[in-house]
């Protein structure tokens, strides 16, 4: 049985919001700041997807160079989303099922209507990972200095 509750926010995401939490987190593993490398086996449109997910997570300052498989896998999901999204756009989410005289007995979706759906679900839990969602960094209200993230405040919801 896997772990329950929700997942862990990352340490960095705690030290931007002033959270208290950073303080009992002392074993956890402590990867070294900085750019990841592209991996290798990151090929075609992809490679033109990394160079700007790398500078958004280093503007934000919670990027480090163990980070990069994750990256790569983000950039690979969202090449194969637009491509996916743009057939729809072209074709439609349906077509027709037509019976032997021709006319049309039913409907069926597309297989990249549910393609696009499963990729918008793995896109969006890499993003939440990563804090490139709204929500994921609600509490955040970051001032940068030379690309240095400080806190300039935390936002309370009251």
């Amino acid at each position: 049985m896997g772990k329950r509750g929700p997942r862990p926010t990352p340490t960095p995401m705690l030290k931007l919001v002033g959270s208290r939490a950073v303080e009992k987190r002392r074993n956890e593993p402590k990867p070294k700041d900085g750019k990841p490398i592209k991996p290798q086996w990151l090929k075609g449109a992809a490679t033109k997807v990394w160079p700007k997910v790398i500078a958004q997570l280093d503007d934000m300052g919670v990027l480090t160079k163990a980070d990069g498989s994750a990256i790569a896998r983000y950039c690979k999901l969202l090449v194969r989303w637009v491509d996916n999204t743009a057939f729809l756009e072209k074709y439609g989410e349906t077509y027709p099922i037509k019976d032997k005289d021709g006319s049309i007995k039913c409907m069926m979706p597309f297989p990249q209507v549910a393609i696009v759906n499963q990729l918008s679900n793995q896109i969006l839990r890499l993003e939440q990972e990563f804090g490139l969602t709204p929500s994921s960094r609600a509490s955040l209200n970051v001032e940068t200095a030379s690309n240095t993230p400080k806190v300039a405040s935390r936002q309370r919801n009251a």
